[in-house]
């Protein structure tokens, strides 16, 4: 790749739009999930629904990592954040999120707690070294993707020996996502095949998902998170489907291997095990679905570290752990609804105003529903991308 406009061109996109139609057979109905919140973001941002025949259905997954973490593991982090002596550190995008209560990291740190947003785990080191009377906690969260960033973390806090900094760690695993989705009991959710993940499949590369088609007959491409890719990878599940195979494909040879980053992931498997079971908004508990600081580096565990104070916490808010009756945000995560069948979508519930995590994160399906798709139900039909008109 030399230039970003390749895969952003008009052109090919109307060419790749007419291959899908023309390939996308009448007598049947293609239904396919982009995992990743990246995708959805790209699909709306390049108006690639209004590229593709009625009986092309794209399906929103849960691939936002802030959208998925539970109201109880908020809860803890902000019960940590409100001890005097320590300060929190996290990313950006969960500041905002509402946990019991309508309660937020914001709104504590505007109480005057000590809430910082970073932009690399890395500044934690700073700050320990700079604050040794406080104990700096980071709230980290993610995928596969922001896990090895958080493994360096703990590598050069154990090479420092800062006592004073503990990672609170919510990281999950994509594939055991995957099968929580497809082990959906019943005819609630109909999937015929899964855009995979770009970001996080240049970590762990491809081979996590082969028993996907193995077990379930569920096909899977990897894809890039420009229109074009995202058009290609459809155009190579619908040709899975009419011939019958159920693969693992790799759109995304630009930058995904079937073995992933080896080094990250030595890194991450020296830090972290994985728990025996984790809760998912919107998918429950699902098993051997996260990971875990391992027993060797659990000075460096904020669960450990802070486990009297977490306690104490989780039993106080007991009755508080709900999350907004009319949000439909754990369906949207399963796939299950569309956030324009929630009655909260635009109106109260905006960026500005989120009464659900997928309106709060920049990846949640109703925030991009909400800076893309509104005006799509009332404009006429574009083609959103380089070179279109």
């Amino acid at each position: 790749m030399k230039y970003v406009d390749e895969f952003r061109d008009g052109d090919l996109a109307r060419k790749l739009s007419e291959d899908i139609a023309r390939e996308a057979r009448s007598g049947r109905s293609y239904h396919l999930m982009e995992f990743c919140g990246g995708h959805t973001h790209a699909i709306f941002r390049y108006g690639i629904p209004d590229l593709l025949p009625d009986n092309v259905k794209l399906i929103h997954g849960p691939g936002c990592p802030v959208c998925v973490l539970p109201i109880a593991r908020l809860d803890m982090a902000m019960a940590l954040a409100q001890q005097d002596d320590v300060i929190l550190c996290t990313y950006g995008d969960m500041l905002r999120v509402p946990g019991s209560g309508r309660q937020s990291l914001l709104k504590i740190r505007a109480e005057g707690r000590d809430v910082r947003m970073l932009y690399s785990p890395l500044d934690c080191i700073a700050l320990a070294q700079q604050n040794p009377d406080k104990q700096v906690v980071f709230f980290a969260i993610g995928f596969e993707t922001t896990t090895p960033p958080t493994a360096v973390l703990l590598d050069q806090a154990a090479k420092l020996g800062l006592e004073n900094l503990t990672v609170f760690c919510n990281h999950v695993l994509t594939p055991a996502a995957m099968h929580g989705i497809l082990g959906t009991p019943g005819d609630e959710l109909k999937l015929d095949g899964f855009v995979g993940p770009a970001h996080v499949s240049t970590v762990i590369g491809y081979a996590p998902y082969e028993p996907f088609p193995e077990q379930y007959g569920t096909p899977v491409v990897i894809a890039g998170f420009e229109p074009l890719d995202v058009l290609q990878a459809i155009l190579m599940l619908i040709r899975q489907l009419n011939e019958g195979r159920s693969e693992v494909e790799n759109e995304f040879t630009r930058a995904v291997t079937r073995e992933g980053n080896a080094k990250a992931g030595a890194l991450t498997d020296r830090m972290f095990g994985i728990r025996d079971t984790f809760e998912w908004r919107g998918l429950g508990f699902v098993p051997r679905s996260a990971l875990q600081i391992r027993p060797e580096w659990q000075q460096f565990d904020a669960e450990v570290r802070f486990a009297a104070q977490l306690q104490a916490h989780a039993e106080s808010l007991k009755s508080l752990l709900k999350d907004n009756k009319a949000c439909e945000c754990p369906q949207i995560l399963r796939g299950l609804k569309s956030p324009r069948d929630c009655k909260l979508f635009d109106n109260p519930c905006t960026p500005d105003n989120p009464l659900g995590s997928c309106m709060v994160s920049s990846e949640g399906a109703c925030a991009a529903y909400y800076q893309y798709g509104r005006r799509q139900q009332d404009e006429p039909q574009v083609i959103a991308v380089a070179g279109g008109q």
